[in-house]
């Protein structure tokens, strides 16, 4: 079978190439399943590149979510057959015309939903709504998030949403929020404009802000930080302008803000199997009602994966870039 690999660390677009590989045989407890489509996430990327928190041993595969098709079951597997659909957020080297992975990783996905949708179901939405758990904000509360027309960024927006959360949305150009509007995501504040700091408390009538999401870094953190209320917290969820943090320590100790950091792998392993399966279960609905939307903006094959990582960071993408064998 073909494969996406690596053998060094570096642009993904420079490394990653096509390779005839062993089709795997599932072992006991195991499941062989043949990829339909795969989405590319900034930390596939940042895998290949070595600047992510998890390095595997070179030569290495990629990806790590995919939808597919049972092909084949090991021994003792008795909760999925062959042919069915089925989904995988955590399973390492999906870029590949098949995979092995463990039968409890895999989810069975409802003949509702779209193979494009249904193939980026797990990783961000999870994501998105395992932020919103660790928030701990009640219905009617006040969030606010930087990188609000980002992929996580309107799951969290859509997502609290149906939660009765209320997301003060923050972007870096005024045409971020036009393109959230026609969304259908209101209350966005683009802070390129003069006074939006006045437009945001004029969007929350003043209601306190309880806690703020940072995916940016540098300036930008001290922007999401000064909007929090009085024993606020700032969540760091990522750093992709920069990995400094510009926070007025002033805002922290007389507000008395606390400051966490959000690795999702990390929530998700701690998390109860039972709120896991009840998150997912959450996502499959919202999904399925058409309350939560999972965009595509273009699919690739596998022989164009390069073309595909440098789309991954087009600005003003909207949806996911997929891959497909």
């Amino acid at each position: 079978m073909r494969a996406l690999v690596h053998d060094t660390f570096g642009d993904p677009s420079d490394v990653l190439h096509l390779a005839d590989v062993e089709t795997p045989e599932p072992g006991p407890g195991q499941v062989r399943v043949r990829t339909l489509l795969s989405p590319i996430h900034n930390h596939d990327l940042w895998t290949i590149r070595g600047t992510y928190g998890y390095k595997p041993e070179l030569p290495a595969r990629s990806g790590t979510e995919a939808l597919g098709v049972v092909d084949a079951v090991g021994e003792g597997v008795t909760t999925l057959l062959p042919g069915q659909r089925v989904v995988t957020g955590g399973t390492f080297g999906v870029w590949a015309e098949y995979f092995v992975a463990p039968a409890a990783a895999l989810i069975p996905v409802p003949d509702g939903i779209a193979d494009e949708a249904a193939a980026q179901l797990v990783s961000m939405p999870f994501s998105a709504l395992s932020l919103l758990e660790y928030l701990a904000v009640e219905p009617g509360q006040w969030i606010v998030q930087n990188t609000a027309n980002g992929a996580v960024g309107r799951l969290v927006a859509q997502l609290a949403e149906a939660r009765g959360v209320h997301v003060l949305g923050l972007v870096r150009r005024a045409e971020g929020v036009a393109e959230l509007a026609a969304a259908g995501i209101e209350s966005v504040v683009a802070t390129d404009r003069e006074g939006w700091r006045e437009r945001a408390l004029e969007i929350t009538d003043g209601a306190p802000i309880v806690a703020g999401v940072d995916s940016v870094g540098g300036a930008a953190s001290g922007d999401v930080l000064s909007l929090l209320a009085e024993n606020g917290t700032l969540v760091v969820f990522g750093a992709m302008a920069s990995p400094t943090m510009e926070l007025s320590s002033g805002d922290i100790i007389f507000r008395q803000i606390a400051v966490k950091g959000f690795w999702g792998s990390k929530v998700s392993a701690a998390m109860e199997p039972a709120r896991r399966a009840a998150l997912i279960g959450e996502i499959i609905t919202r999904v399925a009602e058409g309350s939560l939307s999972l965009p595509v903006s273009a699919v690739h094959a596998f022989d164009d994966a390069a073309s595909a990582a440098r789309e991954n960071f087009t600005p003003g993408r909207i949806g996911k870039v997929l891959l497909r064998p």
